[in-house]
This record gives structure tokens, C-alpha cells and sequence, in this order.
């Protein structure tokens, strides 16, 4: 039997929820089986390596049969468990962007940049203590690399726009992309009539609106049927639907950046700005038929206004050029 926590997602890609902020279906790692080999895309945080190694028992691998760790970014709930991970894989290698490679190889900026935020003991509570990948087991993916996974093509690309350190996933097989942060956020709870509503993420400190909107440009052009996310799970089924999440994903984009303009040099710009994304919010999952309750809605929904209004402002407040 299963875990609960692992979904076939068909293709032999598997959703691992990671079981993040104790919060159900809010954090995935991938699992890609082919021919008795595998490679994980993302892996939560230290918290999460029991379900991941758990997946591995339940689909009959052993952690010898994992060829490769791909984190599509270095923030820490998506590559925060990468190298106690990699300590009970004995073969596998960190396939990770160029600008995150050191991260991985020596994560102490990474940890003293969040401990800087959060504090230890929340560091603690959240992540655990990044353990490093040791250099000679990582290395860094180039655009348009295509790596073989006992025969099967995944083609990594270059997505700026959410961080300078990410990069996508192509899967020829499922014809879907694995996105990590660049195509948003998408909560099965707000899902309505079998439809997926989505929403961007800023995340500090490297939000780039211009740089994001090429990158969904390009990931559109292989007309994907599915997009899969790490926040949460796979959208999509078609490319018209794929298309439809684009448009509402760049639509919001474009709101926000028009609101934070707006209110640049407000001297209580922070409040307004996470304001006013937690009220659009709202009132888009009304709009897309969400029956659910309101204040629970704003209430799942208030940590990504407050990290989408620090994104915005450390964007607003960059130096242009």
C-alpha cells in the first residue's frame, strides 16, 4: 500500500507532498522513474528526506537506483534537503543553475542569509541544518542541456524571473514542464469544477517581472499539457488549459507590479502592499468559482501577500540598470 503522501502522477512521475509547515499539498518533490532508474526534482527540506527515501521503498527502488537530485532552485524548501539526502543516495549526482552550485556545495551563505530573517529557532523548526553536498557529487546544468535518465530526455533550461539561480525541467514523455517557482503557485483547495487557479511568487530577492514573462514565453513554445509545480502538484491537462493558467499568471503579474509602482513612495508602502495582494487574491478565487470559506482563504493565503510584498519592494527599490 502507498503512502498517502505519494501520487501517481502517471508517466512514472510521482508528487511527494513534503509535508512542509505541516501544511497538506503546499510543498512537492518530484520523483521521474524510468526503467528502474530515478531522479528527484526537488526535495523540501531536511524534514522531508524519510518521505522521500519512504517513496523510493513503496515504488520498489532502493536509494542505489537514484541517478540524479535536480533542485530547480537553491530556496531552501526546495533544495533545502539536498545534501542529507544525497548522504543516503550512494551514486546519485546534484544536477543544480550555475549561480546556485556554491550553495549547494557550501550552503552556509544560504543559511545565514535566511537565520538573518527568521532566527534559529525557526531555522530549526523549518529546515533542520543544511548539510553540504561534497564537490565532486554536484554539478552545474547549462541551458538546453539534455540529460538521459536510463534512456529518457530531460531537457533543462534557464528560467530567470522568480530567482537568477533557476531552471526548468522538460519532460518529452509527459510533454510537461517541472517549473519549481517560475510558473507560480497553484493550491488544490482553490481548484473549482476541475479548474486550477493560480497566482505569481516574488519571493526576495531577485524578482525580475520582465525576465519572468520571457520565461513563460519559452516555456509555452513547447506547448506543454501540464505544468508541474512545487507549490502545488500538476495543473493543467491540455495545452489550451496550460495557456489559460499563462494568461491569468501574467495578467496578475502585471497587476502587481502597476500596484507596487503605485505605491513606491508610501510611507506605509509594506501594509498597503500586502494588502492589496491578499484582497486581489480573494477576490480572484471568488471570481473562479471558490465555494470555500473567505477567512480560511485569506488565511492560506496571507503568507505568499506578505512574501509577494517583499519581493515587490526589494524590486521596486533596485537600482536600475
Amino acid at each position: 500500500m502507498r503512502p498517502e503522501f505519494l501520487e501517481d502522477l502517471g508517466h512514472g512521475i510521482y508528487a511527494i507532498d513534503t509535508g512542509f509547515q505541516q501544511r497538506p499539498r503546499f510543498d512537492a518533490a518530484y520523483l521521474v522513474v524510468e526503467n528502474g532508474r530515478a531522479a528527484f526534482i526537488d526535495t523540501g527540506t531536511n524534514h522531508a528526506v524519510p518521505r522521500l527515501l519512504a517513496a523510493l521503498t513503496a515504488l520498489g527502488l532502493t536509494p542505489a537506483c537514484v541517478d540524479w537530485v535536480i533542485p530547480t532552485h537553491v530556496h531552501l524548501d526546495h533544495a533545502g534537503g539536498v545534501g542529507l539526502l544525497m548522504q543516503q543516495l550512494p551514486t546519485a549526482r546534484v544536477l543544480v543553475h550555475p549561480r546556485g552550485l556554491r550553495h549547494m556545495v557550501d550552503p552556509k551563505g544560504l543559511w545565514f542569509g535566511a537565520l538573518a530573517v527568521y532566527g534559529e529557532a525557526e531555522m530549526e523548526r523549518s529546515y533542520g541544518r543544511l548539510v553540504p553536498v561534497p564537490a565532486e557529487r554536484a554539478e552545474a546544468s547549462f541551458d538546453a542541456q539534455v540529460l538521459l535518465l536510463a534512456g529518457r530526455p530531460l531537457r533543462l533550461i534557464d528560467t530567470p524571473g522568480h530567482a537568477r539561480h533557476h531552471h526548468g525541467i522538460w519532460d518529452e514523455r509527459s510533454r510537461s514542464w517541472f517549473t519549481g517557482d517560475t510558473f507560480g503557485l497553484s493550491y488544490r483547495g482553490f481548484d473549482a469544477d476541475g479548474r486550477a487557479w493560480i497566482l505569481p511568487t516574488t519571493t526576495p530577492v531577485q524578482f525580475d517581472p520582465e525576465a519572468l514573462k520571457a520565461t513563460v514565453a519559452r516555456l509555452l513554445a513547447a506547448e506543454p499539457v501540464a505544468m508541474q509545480l512545487t507549490h502545488y502538484g500538476r495543473i493543467g491537462g491540455s495545452v489550451a488549459e496550460v495557456k489559460r493558467l499563462a494568461a491569468e499568471l501574467l495578467a496578475q503579474v502585471d497587476e502587481m507590479v502597476a500596484l507596487a509602482l503605485s505605491l513606491r513612495e508610501a510611507p506605509d508602502r509594506h501594509d498597503r502592499l500586502k494588502d492589496g495582494l491578499l484582497h486581489g487574491y480573494l477576490a480572484r478565487i471568488q471570481a473562479h468559482g471558490y465555494p470555500g470559506d473567505i477567512a480560511a482563504a485569506a488565511d492560506w493565503l496571507g503568507p505568499d501577500a506578505e512574501l509577494n510584498a517583499q519581493g515587490l519592494q526589494v524590486w521596486l527599490d533596485r537600482p536600475a540598470g
